[in-house]
């Protein structure tokens, strides 16, 4: 009787050659990932605090702020990290956790960037009807498909992406 060997290969981690001996990219990456984090940080306590910002497109404004900051905080610190310490790989799940959050992230934004011009549609085309149309459940219950489409998207596309042989065996 004869074995059957399978040919298929695993990865344990994957080489980030563009981040080779660059530790002055840390600085970089410091820089875009502070400014973005500020930036953010205020748009969601400024929105947070004064109720008069209370409103449908603050509030999308507030989740778009939510998930740019995830998206940047899905791959920035981990960049940041392999240029300060001259590291170039990544771990095969550390890969599958970084493409599913920034696929999750940018998937939502995409979709929410689509209701806030749903949004300023209603306001300008019909201002009288607005807060009938866009009251604060209708914001919500549009927001939350955005999210749930984001995590749909992303789920599918990591699933495809690594979790699909390598060699067909």
């Amino acid at each position: 009787e004869k074995q059957q060997m399978s040919n298929s290969s695993s990865i344990s981690q994957f080489l980030l050659l563009a981040f080779a001996d660059r530790q002055e990219l840390f600085w970089l990456f410091l820089g875009i990932y502070l400014a973005a984090l500020l930036g953010n940080g205020l748009i969601i306590t400024t929105i947070a605090c004064d109720h008069h910002l209370h409103t449908p497109m603050y509030f999308f404004l507030l989740n778009l702020s939510l998930l740019d900051l995830g998206s940047i905080s899905s791959t920035l610190p981990k960049a940041m990290a392999n240029s300060l310490w001259d590291n170039t790989n990544i771990s095969y799940n550390g890969c599958v956790v970084q493409v599913f959050f920034l696929f999750f992230f940018l998937g939502s934004e995409w979709s929410l960037l689509t209701i806030m011009s749903y949004d300023c549609d209603v306001a300008i085309c019909k201002p009288l009807l607005y807060r009938t149309l866009l009251g604060s459940r209708a914001c919500v219950h549009m927001a939350a498909p955005s999210w749930g489409t984001g995590f749909l998207n992303a789920l599918l596309h990591t699933a495809n992406t690594f979790f699909l042989p390598l060699c067909p065996g």
